[in-house]
């Protein structure tokens, strides 16, 4: 069973983000900014009480509006709503019970799920405990008060949130199954892969559909591991998107990524590298996760000398931020090259939780920086005092320094391909955070 699913609803400006900012914490913070990545990061993954679950920010809900951009916010609450295990129900304590908090109430009751319920902007709790009798009135429950500017109450509601979720399986506590994710636009061959991957391996521990719907996880183990498959339905231009159900299919693979350890980036190879394709590709490198770039169909291609290192550089080309990615080209129809993927994927999981000793890694730092002296500015030149590292999945790296200003992009580019070329970390990003000494 996938971790529980939690989704923040509630009309516009009662303080949503700031509650889904505050969760996610550190997993926001580290989010590099990459040019032609997609940084409206909705989904993020925090744990509390030992549970690790995912939340989905959303939109503001107007109930009657005709406004499209309202209209097309109230859609995609919907649809998390229908993919969720718990709904938070946030209100706005200062405004009151709303016409438009009656409504939403009406529809998530309808939705059958456990519902929090939520009253934020609570910045006196002494002063405002008694505004909070009228929310009763929605027939919810017991409505909490909670700053989320403040962070204050916040953990009364993890409690309750915690205390809706389904119980716990053995399956989600016995976390050492590689998720993997199978993305890429529609009619690339996904499912061909998928069924591909069962028919040559019998031995399927479950089969079982998942809290996002139509993502189906299959756990089946062969002699190279033990695994969970996450299939998708693939991802269409936004031009082609016109029913909802495509847009739920859009939420599902987005979801399936964050959910996943390693994505297998599907490429069709008669079409080559798409926009389309780097969008997605581009979501798994933002989240963080390993990726695999595998390219389909190329039983069909015709083949001279050369034509595979041509095409490999073609990829690279178009995808650049995903340089640190293997390559494998595969016939999911005939099965060529298929069963190569799981030592792909056992290692890229590998190199993506890889963890580092500070002592080891200050040696790789001091040596790079021995060969390529730190950037100067006006005289003044970049101290490197040292590194730590932070966090896995993807590795992330704190360097801290003198001043910060002076820490080129291209000086940390030049850190991450020394740190590579000491430790390999193929298939997973790296992260570096750069902080000045006096910095907490």
């Amino acid at each position: 069973m996938p971790k529980p699913i939690v989704a923040i609803i509630g009309k516009p400006n009662v303080g949503k983000s700031t509650l889904f900012n505050y969760l996610a914490g550190k997993r926001i913070s580290i989010v590099e900014d990459t040019p032609g990545v997609t940084r409206d990061r909705i989904y993020a993954e925090t744990n509390w009480r030992g549970r690790n679950f995912t939340m989905i920010d959303t939109g503001g809900i107007e109930p009657d509006s005709d406004d499209i951009i309202l209209s097309q916010m109230r859609e995609q609450a919907n649809l998390a709503i229908a993919m969720a295990d718990v709904i938070v129900f946030l209100t706005d304590l200062k405004q009151g019970v709303t016409a438009a908090d009656n409504e939403i109430s009406l529809m998530l009751k309808k939705s059958g799920k456990p519902i929090v319920l939520v009253c934020n902007k609570a910045d006196n709790f002494n002063k405002d405990k008694e505004e909070i009798y009228e929310f009763y009135n929605l027939g919810i429950g017991e409505p909490y008060p909670i700053s989320a500017a403040n962070a204050l109450g916040i953990g009364d509601v993890l409690d309750q949130i915690y205390e809706c979720f389904p119980k716990k399986t053995e399956d989600e506590e016995n976390d050492e199954r590689i998720k993997v994710a199978v993305i890429g636009k529609p009619n690339v061959g996904k499912s061909s892969l998928v069924n591909r991957i069962l028919g040559e391996n019998r031995s399927i521990v479950s089969d079982i559909a998942g809290t996002t719907r139509d993502a189906i996880d299959v756990d089946f183990e062969n002699e190279e591991g033990k695994y969970t498959l996450i299939d998708t339905a693939g991802v269409r231009r936004k031009s082609k998107i016109k029913e909802s159900i495509e847009k739920f299919s859009i939420m599902r693979t987005l979801l399936a990524i964050e959910r996943a350890d390693v994505c297998l980036m599907m490429v069709d190879a008669e079409e080559g590298i798409t926009d389309q394709d780097t969008k997605i590709a581009g979501e798994a490198h933002e989240a963080g996760k390993g990726v695999i770039i595998v390219v389909n169909k190329w039983d069909i291609i015709e083949k001279e000398t050369g034509t595979l290192e041509k095409y490999k550089k073609e990829v690279y080309d178009k995808l650049k931020y995903l340089s640190y990615a293997p390559i494998v080209f595969i016939s999911a129809k005939t099965g060529q090259r298929v069963n190569k993927l799981f030592g792909m994927i056992n290692n890229v999981a590998e190199q993506n939780s890889m963890r580092i000793s500070t002592s080891v890694l200050n040696q790789v730092i001091n040596e790079a920086i021995a060969i390529v002296q730190p950037p100067t500015d006006k005289g003044k030149r970049l101290k490197i005092l040292y590194g730590t590292q932070a966090s896995t999945k993807p590795p992330t790296f704190v360097i801290f320094v003198n001043n910060k200003d002076l820490f080129h992009f291209s000086y940390e580019r030049y850190l991450v391909n020394q740190i590579r070329k000491e430790f390999g970390l193929e298939g997973t990003p790296v992260r570096i955070i750069v902080r000045e000494k006096a910095d907490k």
